[in-house]
């Protein structure tokens, strides 16, 4: 009861203590604390965030809009007038900044709070992303959200808020923060790091004990002592030769850290912050861990499992401000991922190709998959058939050819004509009452009399 009177009065929040880097909330069993700040502090955490952050905020973004082609399809078209919002979201920051931030927010934090600033005409006139510490998020009578931001001095509604949560709990409110949800396993990493610090700032390579025959004095224990500390202390005299006089001997105490696996524990935890962030090991820079041939498979495996769902979640949020514009009601922003696959153009291509062939897509819906402007012509949106390489309109010619062929194999087996077009669904045609040339050459036989040649052979 006291706890809770206190945090009444106080209001204290999970974002204050958050920001607080309070070790109420973040400490951890390694002994390290882990908060908004230490985290960055964690080489692997600081490069998977500056991966992702990185090459998703400098990929090039447009707004589209789908209109009919005029044969009843749906085509991508770039909306313009385009607002310069797009572009340059806040006005004081760069695009890739601003970007930067919202997915650094969404990946540590798990939640990213753009402030939207419009004019009277309720068009956008800048955004500014938040920190996320200092929002915080509940559900109105009605359902809705509703966000209350230090220094501002009313709650404000999704029309002034862009919300952008990562990975939501049901019934929750806001996105699970991943430095809180895998404190532990920052706390290891971060415990790691800095006794490797400790180790090679104040260790040696030759650390132990010096046995001297007989008894010294304290100052010659002294004197002893400083003089080799003085010589090895450190990593810049680490591997220094050591001399003992007067039959003195070294005894190393020190463990090694390959066989106390000390390393290996270390490159444990990047892998664990590799899973955390869903990248590639080998993006990491662990060594060993994959072949030249599947590295190509595992960055296409990245873009799609991790990079897209990233991109798609703001790209949807983002695109919401577009119904603020005349027009823009389905328009929509996109983050352009092809060029992170330009390298995989041949497989898209042989992809086109097959498709082409088997007239599952037409000319035009491939350069539309490719950005391109399409033919303009109507035989650019027709698909086309196996084999023919016809029309679907003509597709029925094959067909029709081999039913053909079967009736002139019954012909020839001395089926009736007639008969025999029945049989194969075609429609009767006049016959000349020749037999099949291979029975008799039609060179041989006079046109004005064909029966003339089989009179002889009639009993």
């Amino acid at each position: 009861m006291i706890f809770n009177r206190l945090f009444e009065e106080r209001g204290i929040s999970y974002q204050s203590i958050f920001a607080a880097g309070d070790d109420i909330a973040f400490g951890t069993i390694s002994g390290t604390k882990v908060d908004s700040d230490t985290v960055y502090t964690i080489n692997a955490v600081f490069s998977a965030v500056n991966l992702i952050s990185t090459t998703l905020s400098t990929l090039p973004l447009d707004v589209f809009i789908r209109v009919d082609d005029g044969s009843g399809r749906a085509v991508r078209r770039p909306f313009r007038p385009r607002p310069d919002w797009v572009m340059k979201p806040d006005v004081d920051l760069s695009r890739e900044a601003f970007y930067s931030a919202v997915f650094n927010s969404m990946l540590l934090e798990g939640n990213a709070f753009i402030r939207v600033y419009t004019n009277r005409r309720n068009e956008v006139v800048n955004l500014v992303v938040l920190n996320p510490l200092t929002v915080s998020v509940k559900r109105t009578a009605l359902g809705r959200l509703q966000f209350t931001v230090e220094g501002e001095p009313e709650p404000l509604t999704t029309d002034d808020m862009i919300f952008i949560p990562d990975l939501m709990k049901p019934g929750a409110v806001r996105g699970v923060s991943r430095v809180q949800a895998l404190k532990e396993s920052f706390g290891l990493h971060l415990g790691l790091e800095r006794w490797a610090q400790q180790y090679f700032g104040n260790g040696t390579t030759m650390a132990g004990v010096i046995e001297y025959p007989g008894a010294l004095t304290e100052d010659q224990a002294n004197d002893l002592r400083t003089g080799f500390d003085a010589s090895h202390k450190g990593w810049q005299k680490a591997h220094r030769t050591g001399i003992l006089t007067g039959g003195a001997t070294f005894k190393p105490t020190q463990s090694d850290p390959e066989k106390a696996q000390a390393i290996e524990a270390r490159r444990m935890a990047v892998e664990d912050v590799a899973r955390a962030f869903n990248i590639p090991p080998h993006l990491m820079g662990l060594p060993g861990t994959n072949t030249y041939a599947s590295v190509e498979e595992n960055n296409r495996q990245w873009v799609s499992t991790n990079l897209r769902p990233l991109a798609q979640k703001v790209e949807a949020q983002m695109s919401t401000l577009m119904g603020r514009y005349r027009g823009g009601t389905t328009a929509f922003l996109r983050f352009n991922l092809d060029g992170l696959l330009r390298g995989d153009l041949t497989s898209r291509t042989q992809s086109y190709s097959s498709l082409l062939q088997a007239g599952a897509m037409s000319i035009d819906e491939v350069r539309a998959l490719e950005d391109m402007p399409p033919v303009g012509s109507d035989v650019a949106r027709q698909p086309r058939v196996p084999l023919a390489n016809v029309n679907i309109e003509d597709s029925n010619v094959k067909a029709q050819m081999e039913r053909v062929k079967m009736v002139q194999a019954l012909v020839y087996s001395g089926f009736s004509p007639a008969e025999a077009l029945q049989a194969m669904g075609l429609p009767p045609i006049d016959h000349t009452g020749l037999a099949s040339v291979q029975l008799q050459g039609v060179a041989q036989v006079s046109p004005e009399d064909p029966e003339s040649v089989y009179k002889d052979e009639v009993t």
